[in-house]
């Protein structure tokens, strides 16, 4: 009789388990597939609307320039910036998360001994040995560890961006730092002209050839160029301080680095093919690879209404000594479990709607950064058209202004134009040659953010 209950239960039980496995089977899964559309969608841009004319082939964004001196400093803002510090630990962060997600495929053991002693007996000591495993039946826990996976890939994409862009900026601010110095130097050699002027007109009031209101208009001039240069010098400071908390230092001065006498060149990148520039974005990366993080969360969630299966055993051992209780005589068991959700409030329907919406959005914030990186490339592109273009006027221009102003100087000697005449003159030679300082400086930031848009990275 005994032996036939025990043949029944076992029928029942064989029934139950395959009830549960064939209501798994039917269970709804998720089915969308955002991270493939994401992947066709730089496919839709055919080619960049821009210029390339001068521009040559280069592979990291190091490469942009050739100065020895500033790829130092580079290695130095990678090694020591507190930002991309942050980045790394960041990363490591989210690695030590996955090694934590992962376990969860993993048998747990667990290992235990105990003593008891009642007044009437001797004392008793219970060693314990306890495994078990849940089966990943359903890829549940695969799930998770594939998006764990991919928030990795997403923080690697986050360390490669804010590497690109310090370089970048280590770049900027170096040819920044050179360009304070000539504008500097514009400048001095503005009022030492406006300086000089004054004595002539000192000597021509001497002579009687001039009216002393003259020599109030040059001294206005004076004044003004010597509050320019004031401003100047502490943009300098400015940008040298800004240069010292990218490469992570607490000082730096002016002559703790050598700088050019002239602004580096920075040379202008060829783009390629928008798939090929778009792909090694690190950005678009890091998009990408938080809607694949999104979708493994989704299809891990919609499984959480499917059953689990657990196996369970157990070593257990009794004995008058600690050392005898070490499992020397085990008595072990063997456990399989099979649980199913079948009511939790709505709980775990509420975490697959918020699962596919978290993946919905992340789609939107890919398509906002596939957009943005579109929008840099071509703006980097039409910017140095413009840049090109203005160069070459305000250079004719300076040409102008320069025989200008000499023909001005020998007309004021001769007494045939009057001091103000000759001041329009000088600063207007001095601000187009300001002017075209700046628009060279322009076009050199503007082709570091060109190679950033491009993915150039280090």
């Amino acid at each position: 009789m005994h032996e036939r209950n025990k043949g029944v239960l076992m029928r029942h039980s064989i029934v139950f388990i395959t009830l549960l496995l064939s209501l798994g089977g039917c269970a709804t899964q998720y089915t969308a597939d955002y991270s493939e559309k994401a992947a066709q969608q730089t496919n839709n841009i055919e080619a960049w609307q821009g210029p390339v004319a001068g521009a040559e082939a280069v592979s990291l964004i190091t490469d942009l320039v050739s100065s020895a001196d500033i790829k130092v400093l580079i290695n130095e803002a990678l090694q020591n910036n507190p930002g991309i510090q942050q980045q790394y630990v960041a990363l490591k962060t989210t690695q030590v998360a996955r090694s934590s997600v992962n376990a969860d495929r993993l048998p747990s053991v667990s290992a235990g001994l105990s003593g008891n002693r009642q007044e009437t007996s001797d004392a008793q000591y219970t060693g314990s040995l306890d495994i078990s495993w849940e089966l990943d039946l359903w890829q549940k826990l695969g799930d998770n560890v594939a998006a764990a996976d991919w928030a990795v890939a997403a923080s690697e994409a986050d360390v490669k961006a804010v590497q690109n862009e310090l370089a970048a900026q280590v770049i900027r601010a170096y040819v920044q730092v050179s360009y304070y110095q000539q504008l500097i130097a514009i400048e001095q050699s503005r009022l030492s002209l406006l300086d000089n002027n004054e004595d002539l007109i000192k000597q021509r009031y001497r002579a009687g050839l001039g009216e002393l209101e003259d020599l109030d208009t040059a001294r206005t001039s004076s004044a003004s160029s010597r509050a320019d240069i004031a401003a100047y010098q502490q943009s300098l400071g400015e940008s040298v301080r800004a240069l010292g908390v990218l490469l992570g230092r607490s000082q730096l001065t002016i002559n703790d680095i050598s700088f050019p006498d002239k602004l580096s060149d920075v040379m202008l990148p060829l783009p390629g093919l928008p798939e090929q520039n778009l792909s090694q974005r690190p950005d678009l990366m890091a998009a990408y690879a938080n809607i694949k993080t999104r979708e493994y969360e989704t299809k891990a969630a919609y499984k959480a209404l499917l059953p689990s299966v657990s196996l369970s055993a157990a070593l257990t051992d009794i004995a008058s000594t600690p050392a005898q209780a070490l499992l020397t005589n085990p008595v072990w068991s063997l456990l399989g479990q099979i649980t199913a959700p079948l009511f939790q409030g709505g709980a775990l329907r509420a975490s697959i709607d918020t699962s596919e919406l978290a993946v919905l959005n992340s789609w939107w914030g890919y398509q906002s950064t596939l957009l943005t990186a579109v929008q840099e490339v071509e703006d980097a592109l039409s910017q140095e058209q413009s840049l090109t273009l203005q160069s070459v006027a305000i250079n004719e221009a300076l040409v102008n202004a320069e025989r200008s102003s000499e023909n001005y100087t020998s007309k004021y000697r001769q007494g045939l134009a009057d001091v103000l005449d000759l001041l329009t003159v000088y600063q207007q030679t001095y601000n187009l040659k300001a002017q075209l300082l700046q628009l060279h400086f322009n076009q050199l930031s503007n082709r570091i953010d060109l190679g950033l848009a491009l993915g150039l990275g280090v």
